[in-house]
C-alpha cells in the first residue's frame, strides 16, 4: 500500500540509513527474503518515491560553514521567483515551505567564514531576493544526530561566467578584496567544493 510501510520495508530502511553500501545479498539474509525479493522490495521503494539511496557529506570533514536562513516572502509569486532563481545553486543544500512567521527556511553552506557572511549579504544571497519582508541568518555551530547533509556536490561542475543566481563574482568587491572564495559554478572560484 502505498503512504505506508511495512515490517519488511522498515528493515530494508533501517539497514540502508546504518550503510548505503549494503549488498542485495546481505540486505536479503537481513530480511529474509532472496536477493531477487530483496531487489523487488528495494526497486519498489525507489520507484514510488519512497527511498532514495544517495551520497551525504560530512561539512566538517571538509571544514564546510553551514547556515540556517530563515525568509518571510512577500507573496506566493515572489517564493516563486527566489525558488527558482536559486534552484541550481550548490550553496543552498535544501530550501523548506513552511506555515508560520517564515514561509521558506534555507539550509545553506560555505567554504569558510568570510564567504559565509557574503552569502549572508551580498548580491548572490538568498535575503537579496526581491519580495522579502524580513530574514534572519544563522550560521550552526554544531550539527546532533547525524553528521551528514545532502550538499549539493553535483551542481558544482558547470565552469560559467553567469552563476545560477545570475551574479558574476568578479565585480562584487568582497570576492575582490578575497572575502569570499566565489561561486562553485563560475570560472573565477576559488573554493574547495
Amino acid at each position: 500500500m502505498v503512504g505506508s510501510l511495512d515490517e519488511v520495508d522498515k528493515k530494508i530502511i533501517t539497514q540502508l540509513q546504518s550503510n548505503g553500501r549494503t549488498t542485495l545479498k546481505d540486505l536479503a539474509e537481513i530480511i529474509g527474503f532472496s536477493s531477487m525479493g530483496t531487489k523487488k522490495r528495494l526497486d519498489k521503494l525507489i520507484d514510488n518515491g519512497t527511498l532514495k539511496v544517495a551520497a551525504l557529506i560530512n561539512p566538517s570533514s571538509l571544514k564546510l560553514h553551514p547556515a540556517i536562513v530563515m525568509l518571510e516572502m512577500e507573496s506566493a509569486t515572489a517564493m516563486d521567483k527566489l525558488l527558482k532563481r536559486f534552484k541550481d545553486c550548490p550553496r543552498v543544500i535544501q530550501i523548506f515551505k513552511t506555515l508560520g512567521g517564515y514561509n521558506l527556511i534555507a539550509l545553506v553552506i560555505a567554504e569558510n567564514r568570510d564567504t559565509l557572511e557574503s552569502i549572508s549579504v551580498e548580491k548572490c544571497s538568498l535575503r537579496s531576493s526581491e519580495g522579502i519582508r524580513r530574514s534572519e541568518f544563522y550560521p550552526i555551530s554544531d550539527m546532533f544526530f547525524s553528521s551528514f547533509l545532502p550538499i549539493r556536490e553535483n551542481l558544482t561542475s558547470n565552469k560559467s561566467l553567469i552563476t545560477p543566481c545570475n551574479v558574476k563574482c568578479d565585480p562584487c568587491n568582497r570576492f575582490k578584496i578575497q572575502k569570499c572564495v566565489g561561486c562553485p559554478t563560475s570560472k573565477n572560484y576559488k573554493g574547495s567544493l
